[in-house]
This record gives C-alpha cells, structure tokens and sequence, in this order.
C-alpha cells in the first residue's frame, strides 16, 4: 500500500537537484536540500528563485505560489538533517562511487520507514540498493534536465524493490505533475538508452569531419524538428555525463555499436564539458555562443 511523501530530502544542489527541490516545492512538499558545497547550496536557492520568478512572469503561477514553495525549502549542510523525511532523492555526479559513499552516510539518520530514491541516469539500480541497508525502498527516480520544465520521470525498480514502494514513488511522481515512464533495470534504462548513442553518433559525424558543428546542428533543428541540435543538448547536459553514459552502456551491454567517440573522451579530457565550463562544443564565453571546431 502507497504511504504519502509530505517531506522531500535532495541530495546534490546543482542543475538537478535544485530542479528536483524547485518541483517538489511548488507541489506543496516541504524540501531539505543538501550538497557538501554551502556556495552550491546559495547558488541553488538563487537559482530556484529566479526559475520561479519567470514562471510568475510567464503566469504559470502566482507570486503568492512562488513565495510559499521558497519557505517549504530548507537548506542543509548536514545529513543529520533527513532524519524526518519520508524520501531522499540523491541527485549527485554520475560516478557509483560518489553515490555509494554518499548512502553509507545516508542510511544511519533516517527512519526505519523511510525510502531512498536515486536520480542516476544510467547506473544500475539494483547495485546501487545493494549499498544500502533497505534495498527493499529503494528505487530509480529519474527526472530529466531540467526537472522544472520536462514532464516526464522514469521509475525503475531494483530486483528487490517492494510493491509499497513502487506504488509511494508512483503517487509522489504523479503529485508533483509528472508522467510516469516505467522503465526496466537496464543500463541507461529508457530516454539515455536511446538519446546518448544519436549525441554520440552525432559526435562521431563531426569527428569524421561529415559536417561543422553547425551544420550538424541546424541540419537536426531543421531536418529532425528537434528543439536543440545533438552536439548544444550534449554541452548543455555536460559532457561528462553523456561519456559517463556512453560508457556504462558500452561496458554494461557490450556492444562496440556504444563505443564512445574518442572526440568525446579529448573534450571532456580538456576540462571543456559544456555550458557548465562555459566550453563545450560550443564555447560560451561571448555574448553568442561560438563553435570550438
């Protein structure tokens, strides 16, 4: 039987995690958001402020809205903290490592009855509930970026997820208003499995020199109808998550057709990862956005 999620932990305030907050805040949620960087913490609440700011100006909701789900948000430096919360939602890096160190030190504070939840994009679930002391609440809750704007969450369970916790993360989802994609433990589950190999085949398109960053981009805008080109949605995704990915597909299934571009590994191997290092594919330093090759 689904119980109801009143309070909300974030594990991790940046792009996600503040997106994951800003969500459950505004669906009336009390929200305790953690990272180990207090200026990340301050960045975040800045930045959840000045989303919904636009979503007052835009008149998605009332400015009345916007300030009761900034008073639901608690920013917090310690883990102790979740001690009362029905559900944490870790949103950290990409690396298994970091996410297993970050639920050893989780699983000690939190009530017995609580759940876990984790926002990786690729690593399996079932592993992941393996480092925690309740493998049974734990489950994938997977937002896309940015979680404010994107409608849609993949929930996936591990082999030893029960029932009672699908169902709680099921009704969470619903309540903060997005659709459920039900997607089977499987490296990259269901959106990455299918969005990382064309990004990476798109890489691989500039890497043999088949087109400009350019013109591959305006070719998949306008050809494709897609809202971003390949090669700006990998720079604004990271590009160390999209190689983080494309690894775990390309080890987890074993199939040379997820090898990751060798153009992928030297960017990401320079430091240049996108919008967040202002140089990616594109490098953001000027007023426009130019493109590094």
């Amino acid at each position: 039987m689904a119980k109801t999620i009143k309070k909300v932990g974030v594990i991790g305030a940046g792009h996600m995690g503040s997106g994951i907050a800003h969500v459950c805040a505004l669906a009336g949620l009390n929200v305790v958001l953690n990272d180990i960087s207090a200026d990340r913490l301050k960045a975040a609440l800045a930045t959840i402020n000045g989303n919904m700011a636009r979503q007052v100006k835009r008149k998605r909701i009332t400015e009345e809205q916007r300030k009761d789900a900034l008073k639901r948000i608690s920013p917090a430096e310690a883990v102790e903290e979740f001690s009362d919360c029905d559900l944490v939602i870790e949103a950290a890096t990409e690396k298994e490592d970091v996410k297993r160190k970050i639920f050893s030190e989780l699983c000690p504070v939190l009530r017995a009855d609580a759940m876990i939840g984790s926002n990786s994009s690729s690593i399996s679930i079932t592993r992941l509930a393996a480092a925690t002391d309740r493998p049974e609440k734990f489950i994938g809750v997977h937002f896309m970026n940015p979680p404010a704007v994107m409608e849609v969450v993949e929930l996936i369970r591990g082999i030893a997820t029960d029932d009672a916790t699908f169902e709680t993360a099921r009704e969470f989802c619903i309540h903060v208003g997005k659709t459920v994609a039900v997607a089977e433990d499987f490296p990259a589950f269901i959106v990455n499995r299918i969005l990382m190999p064309m990004i990476n085949e798109a890489i691989y398109t500039l890497y043999e020199g088949v087109g400009t960053v350019e013109a591959i981009d305006t070719a998949m805008r306008l050809g494709a109808h897609h809202p971003m080109g390949p090669l700006q949605l990998a720079d604004f995704i990271g590009l160390d998550t999209c190689l983080s990915v494309m690894q775990m597909l390309y080890e987890g299934l074993a199939d040379s057709k997820y090898r990751p571009c060798p153009l992928l590994v030297k960017y990401v191997e320079a430091g240049w990862l996108g919008r967040k290092t202002q140089r990616g594919f594109y490098d953001y330093r000027g007023d426009t956005p130019v493109p590094t090759r």
